[in-house]
């Protein structure tokens, strides 16, 4: 296997927010955020109810030089907003492909925020992505949405495992093209 050089991640700005590499201060606001069972349930990874130290370690394995996924917060503070609205993450895929999670806090949701960091970070392509890959729980109509509404194509249905539901979960399957 070929081992790219990882970079140092990138700031990318979007209208309403910055997405920023996470900072060991943001622990504590996202934490209180992905403890809520909505937000857990939303997402393969995140147990509920929170283990204790849990945001510090993915905190900590996203600054790491080896990492295969970058993690931003979503930073409203340059323009009013909360410092961390959620999170957006990229995931290296072989072929030059890659995959983005998201979750946003329920206060900011119907808000256009995912829509926006989804659409900023396409544009940045940080990771020099041809096709960007994404899947939401069928439970989950709005997600899906943010995904069409960024040009997302679907692709077909799959099931994921996730953690907070401690079950196999039905999934849509979506695929872009970056130009």
């Amino acid at each position: 296997m070929i081992h790219e050089e990882i970079t140092v991640q990138e700031t990318i700005n979007a209208e309403r927010f910055v997405l920023r590499p996470c900072r060991k201060s943001d622990a504590g606001l996202i934490a209180m955020y992905a403890a809520d069972e909505r937000v857990a349930r939303g997402t393969r990874s995140i147990p509920h109810p929170l283990p204790p130290g849990t945001i510090e370690a993915m905190i900590d394995r996203a600054a790491q030089p080896d990492r295969t996924e970058d993690i931003w917060v979503i930073d409203g503070s340059e323009h009013g907003h909360a410092e961390a609205l959620g999170l957006i993450s990229l995931e290296r895929m072989d072929r030059q492909q890659s995959e983005v999670f998201y979750w946003i806090a329920p206060a900011f949701w119907n808000t256009g925020l995912a829509s926006e960091a989804v659409r900023a970070l396409i544009a940045a392509n940080p990771h020099q992505s041809e096709r960007i890959f994404a899947e939401v729980f069928q439970d989950n109509p709005g997600s899906a949405r943010v995904l069409t509404n960024c040009g997302f194509d679907y692709l077909g249905d799959a099931e994921a495992f996730s953690v907070a539901r401690n079950a196999t979960v039905p999934t849509w399957t979506y695929t872009l093209k970056v130009d």
